[in-house]
């Protein structure tokens, strides 16, 4: 649709006894507190002589699963393992390479289907250009064993790929990406972001066996390194994204599948944030029944702030937007539905991960400082899920001479009930 007019992988045995400390050795990390009194610290992954980074969470019937990436100065290597309050269980490889393109803000992630079967990405160089890479899939039946990592898309340029979203969509699953084939030059490179066209949203439909069963083109003109979202409510799927104008207004876009084709693009809100620049700042979307919610940063006007808005007809309309922020934020937000009145949406802001209840409404409750964090790139994306009665969050903290990433999670009910 035009925009408006428009490896088998070995699995090592001796990787398997990778040393993942739950705790800290130090014993002053021991007796640190970093969290609020309605959190509970879940296990801490960390290597002592590797960066471990760039999370992702997932949740699958009564389980929460976390992926990561272990780097060491060549090599790159994904991890998943389930979360069980404090530790870590049957942690498993997924796929390793040195020649993967590992991005603060461009992470791999996982998801599981409905009959259970695991599916990762990750991006690959696909060139010598900074900005060539693919994004790759992997899947597998029973965490153990993965299947040789395929190319998701079908073109053949050395562009940017990536800034995945994945959402479960009946037996299958719904990826979106960002998607620079139409950025290459007449050789096929897009030579470091000096596009010679426009960066395109595209989508594809993918079974439990790893094949394609559509491909889509969803918007030609968006934003150039932004994370897309993704969600299928009662209604269906949708999609966020930060779209692009001509005049480089870039607010952030909608867009969602009426039961046999996509909608055209939509704006949620008129921020009119006019930057000559991606900020490297995606939406997040949520949905429970035909309810979505949407979290958002701009910077319109100089003003930097967190927004999110709720749709009670799956995006046909918008309520007003309800400012979360505290006047300093740099975004990086997540979000997740806690019922079908109420989500809960974190952000970072002056060094801190904060969280809050926010209703229909427009209601929110007074936010909770969750860590300290840093404002640095190095510092990533934190990530959110829901399992039961369980809203966990992970986060990587870069304060130690070695990256490493924290969990916790929080009763829901609590929330709720605040």
């Amino acid at each position: 649709m035009m925009k408006r007019n428009k490896i088998a992988i070995q699995l090592s045995k001796g990787l398997m006894l990778l040393s993942i400390a739950l705790f800290s050795c130090q014993k002053k990390k021991e007796t640190e507190t970093f969290l609020p009194p309605q959190f509970q610290k879940g296990p801490i992954i960390q290597v002592l002589d590797k960066d471990i980074a760039l999370p992702s969470l997932t949740s699958h019937h009564d389980k929460t699963y976390a992926s990561w990436v272990e780097q060491s100065e060549k090599t790159s290597r994904l991890y998943f393992a389930e979360l069980v309050q404090n530790e870590l269980k049957n942690t498993h490889l997924i796929a390793e390479g040195e020649d993967w393109f590992v991005n603060w803000a461009d992470y791999p992630q996982i998801r599981i289907f409905e009959d259970g079967s695991l599916l990762t990405v990750f991006l690959k160089k696909s060139g010598p250009g900074t900005f060539a890479y693919d994004v790759m899939y992997t899947l597998s039946k029973n965490g153990k064993e993965w299947t040789v990592p395929q190319k998701l898309h079908d073109d053949v340029t050395q562009t940017e790929h990536g800034f995945v979203s994945m959402s479960p969509w009946g037996k299958n699953m719904l990826i979106t990406w960002l998607d620079g084939r139409n950025t290459a030059g007449g050789n096929g490179h897009n030579h470091d972001h000096g596009h010679q066209g426009q960066m395109s949203l595209r989508a594809a439909l993918l079974d439990s066996k790893g094949i394609k069963l559509n491909d889509w083109l969803l918007d030609d003109r968006v934003c150039d390194c932004c994370q897309t979202g993704s969600t299928v409510s009662q209604s269906g799927p949708a999609v966020v994204f930060r779209d692009r104008s001509a005049t480089e207004i870039r607010d952030i876009g909608f867009i969602s599948w009426d039961g046999s084709h996509w909608n055209e693009t939509k704006i949620v809100n008129m921020d009119l944030w006019e930057i000559p620049a991606c900020p490297v700042n995606g939406p997040r979307i949520a949905s429970l029944g035909n309810t979505l919610a949407i979290a958002w940063f701009t910077a319109a006007q100089d003003r930097p702030e967190v927004k999110l808005v709720f749709s009670e007809d799956n995006g046909n309309s918008f309520g007003t937007p309800i400012h979360i922020g505290l006047g300093k934020t740099i975004g990086r937000v997540a979000l997740q539905m806690l019922d079908d009145q109420h989500a809960f949406v974190i952000w970072m802001e002056e060094g801190k991960l904060l969280g809050k209840k926010v209703a229909k409404t427009g209601k929110t409750a007074a936010h909770i400082e969750i860590a300290a964090s840093s404002e640095k790139r190095s510092s990533g994306f934190p990530q959110m899920t829901i399992t039961g009665n369980h809203i966990w969050v992970a986060w990587t903290d870069d304060s130690q001479p070695k990256k490493q990433i924290k969990t916790a999670y929080l009763n829901k009910a609590s929330i709720l009930a605040d």
